[in-house]
């Protein structure tokens, strides 16, 4: 403690820099006045996400922001019964159960009484955590994905500290990091991809996807990690607990003893946690010690998106991020990590040395491709990747191979709900051929579907034309251009071309 004004928030201690030998770097401690002891316990609403916050939320916040160095010894008691009960009421009520078999609405029956105890069993270091109940799901390349199911209780408490500790690493996270964060979502990642790919000198992509990457996160750096700005021991604990709860598959359960469970609800905030000081504090300082040119980074979970200037800091940039991962226990992918070269002058060099067109790249759902507006000039576009494209249509005649039995108006329903999902998501600008070919082939798998119901169906296409216009929406652009909405959204956001030292991504406040 440095002065009587620290000393009355046992919430932050002030004795050292968070930064030890033998661990990765992060920013030096900026030392300020801060809020003045710990907040009560007084409810208001936060306009941004519509959630209540309790005021020593909003006084953990303001200290994290001011005092980047310091680290917070007394959280736990900010988890009350208040804040478990919206935890509870933000889960998703329809989410599949765990090895306690419990659902959402049959842990509504007594809440109250079943809260009281929780938070009774957590505060008294009663607690325990159960193991992830194991499930897989289909990727778009034919694997499977897998996830852990985490039991309600252990829903409820995750969310119920992700709160907590979101109130501090917001704070601290960096401009370019959008996956997994209050008010920044995959749009916001791609309006800063395309803004920083137009507006910077950016001739050469680094795609980068680190490998298997929540199954490999290494358990002691995790908490090493984490310890940087935590000191509540008990929050700690709790984090160890869902670290080692490990998963149970086909009644058999295994022991974690790397990785965090993908699906569990404080797995997004550990991920982003660990890459914080693993990629992004690096890749800030590594652009301002070795990059000779321009430079952008966009980072959504694991995979990201760097943009240079010049091939060799591409290549330097590569083999130092090999180098940096190896020593977390990760690695890049070798097949999904590439360099390319993309960006406005990329066509024409590529036809000045008799090489074909531009190479396109994947991120988040869209494969983005070089081009031209009608008078020549350089534009991104983005069109949705074919093999997602596919994925959902096998997924929609599997869904209309159940629903052979429902009524045509019935189908139609909810072939109409399908696609309205669907192009929220990808109805951006220059998107509308992919949209409106989507349209047409569920058109047809709906008459494939309903010829096949019985022998002597004559649906004909003039039918299907019909079905069409009076239940599938037609496809439209919904999503602004990009600088449109980045601008609105950075509104004081500047390019800085031409001086590489002040500034690497596409989004935020750097």
């Amino acid at each position: 403690m440095t002065n009587g004004q620290e000393k009355s928030d046992p919430a932050i201690v002030a004795a050292k820099s968070a930064n030890k030998a033998g661990r990765p770097g992060t920013e030096q401690m900026e030392p300020r006045a801060g809020a003045k002891g710990n907040a009560g316990q007084l409810h208001t609403d936060r306009t941004q996400s519509r959630a209540t916050v309790s005021q020593g939320l909003m006084r953990i916040r303001e200290a994290a922001r001011n005092r980047k160095g310091e680290r917070f010894t007394s959280l736990l008691h900010h988890v009350d019964v208040a804040l478990l009960e919206q935890a509870y009421k933000w889960l998703k009520q329809d989410a599949a159960s765990g090895v306690d078999g419990m659902t959402w609405a049959e842990y509504g029956e007594g809440l109250a009484d079943r809260l009281a105890d929780l938070h009774d069993r957590v505060h008294r270091g009663a607690y325990r955590a159960q193991p992830s109940l194991r499930a897989y799901i289909p990727k778009s390349d034919g694997q499977q994905r897998p996830l852990g199911i985490a039991a309600l209780e252990d829903k409820i408490v995750q969310r119920a500290v992700v709160e907590v500790l979101n109130a501090i690493y917001e704070a601290d996270f960096v401009g370019f990091s959008y996956g997994f964060r209050p008010g920044r979502g995959q749009h916001d990642a791609l309006d800063a991809l395309a803004v920083g790919i137009g507006s910077q000198a950016v001739n050469w992509i680094v795609d980068a996807d680190i490998r298997r990457f929540f199954d490999s996160i290494d358990h002691d750096w995790m908490m090493r990690l984490v310890e940087h700005r935590i000191g509540d021991r008990r929050i700690l604990h709790l984090i160890r607990k869902w670290l080692k709860a490990g998963v149970v598959e086909e009644g058999v359960r295994q022991r974690a003893e790397k990785g965090t469970p993908q699906g569990a609800v404080v797995s997004p905030l550990l991920a982003n946690i660990y890459l914080h000081y693993v990629y992004d504090l690096w890749v800030r300082q590594w652009r301002q010690r070795h990059a000779q040119g321009a430079m952008i980074v966009v980072r959504y979970a694991d995979d990201t998106v760097v943009g240079f200037e010049h091939r060799a800091d591409a290549e330097r940039f590569m083999a130092a991020l090999r180098a940096r991962l190896a020593g977390f226990a990760l690695e890049l992918h070798p097949e999904k990590t590439r360099l390319i070269e993309f960006g406005r002058n990329a066509a024409r060099d590529r036809a000045a040395r008799g090489e074909g067109k531009p190479e396109t790249f994947d991120f988040l759902g869209f494969t983005h491709i070089c081009t031209r507006t009608r008078r020549g000039k350089f534009m991104l576009a983005r069109h949705t990747r074919r093999d997602r494209k596919r994925a959902k249509l096998l997924e929609v005649t599997e869904d209309l191979r159940r629903r052979w039995h429902q009524d045509v108006a019935e189908q139609g329903r909810w072939l109409a709900g399908v696609m309205r999902g669907y192009f929220a998501y990808h109805a951006v600008p220059t998107n509308a051929r992919a949209l409106q070919a989507f349209r047409h082939h569920v058109i047809n798998l709906w008459r494939r579907a309903l010829r096949r119901r019985s022998q002597r169906d004559r649906t004909t296409w003039d039918d299907m034309d019909r079905l069409a216009a009076r239940f599938l929406p037609r496809p439209r652009i919904t999503h602004p251009w990009p600088e449109q909405r980045f601008r609105v959204k950075h509104p004081r956001w500047e390019p800085y071309a031409g001086i590489p030292p002040v500034r690497i991504c596409a989004g935020g406040a750097q």
